[in-house]
């Protein structure tokens, strides 16, 4: 029985030989992958990344074939907005918090208001410049950029949504102003590969499903 369930040949007594064959269900995972290091002089930005579209393991030789004009065109975005803007925006939320506001930092009030300002301000400007960056950078027209955004942002904002929060309240509580860029690119590396994968995604239905939780114009046309 045993040898019948290993598959091996009748007659055969060199021993069994098992094989992995990866080729099964390498279809079946996706093989994009994405992260990038790119340092400034005054803060360093990880984000999105090199392991994306076009990009492929082959089944002859093992090569990773990296697509490096996609490498340049998501660091660009990393270098010309994620790092920057968040240099400037973690400190000027932190002042505005205290000064404005007058909440004693690191207060359960001074935490909860930056949690709450930092994920309804950043977090969806930030998924809105990256989708619509890199639908232009790959040449797709403003139509295709616009239907795209609207497939992917409200999937991406509702599902990082789950995420963002619990990495800013220990950001928030624990990490000094000045680190607290450098506390997110770390985040921001594993966050270049969940939307890349987003992007493959495409028209799947879970995707689907989550963007008609929304109401559509129709369906207020409907209820009055």
């Amino acid at each position: 029985m045993v040898p019948e369930l290993l598959g091996n040949p009748p007659g055969e007594d060199t021993g069994y030989k098992l094989r992995l064959d990866l080729g099964i269900w390498r279809h079946s995972c996706s093989n994009h992958y994405s992260f990038n290091c790119q340092e400034t002089p005054s803060f360093t930005v990880l984000h999105q990344s090199p392991l994306d579209e076009g990009h492929d393991i082959q089944e002859e030789d093992k090569e990773l074939k990296i697509n490096w004009k996609r490498v340049a065109t998501t660091s660009l975005f990393g270098f010309g907005f994620v790092g920057p803007v968040g240099h400037y925006w973690y400190e000027g939320l932190d002042r505005y918090i205290r000064l404005r506001l007058c909440l004693q930092p690191n207060s359960f009030r001074f935490v909860a208001t930056k949690v709450a300002i930092d994920g309804f301000i950043f977090g969806p400007l930030d998924l809105l410049v990256f989708f619509t960056y890199m639908g232009f950078s790959a040449g797709k027209s403003f139509p295709q950029v616009k239907e795209n955004v609207k497939r992917d942002f409200v999937p991406a904002l509702m599902l990082e949504g789950g995420v963002w929060p619990i990495v800013q309240v220990a950001n928030f509580r624990y990490i000094p102003v000045r680190y607290q860029l450098l506390y997110v690119n770390f985040f921001c590396l594993l966050d270049s590969c969940f939307l890349s994968w987003i992007e493959q995604q495409e028209d799947a239905p879970w995707k689907q499903w989550l963007n008609s939780l929304l109401p559509s114009k129709e369906k207020r046309g409907q209820g009055g």
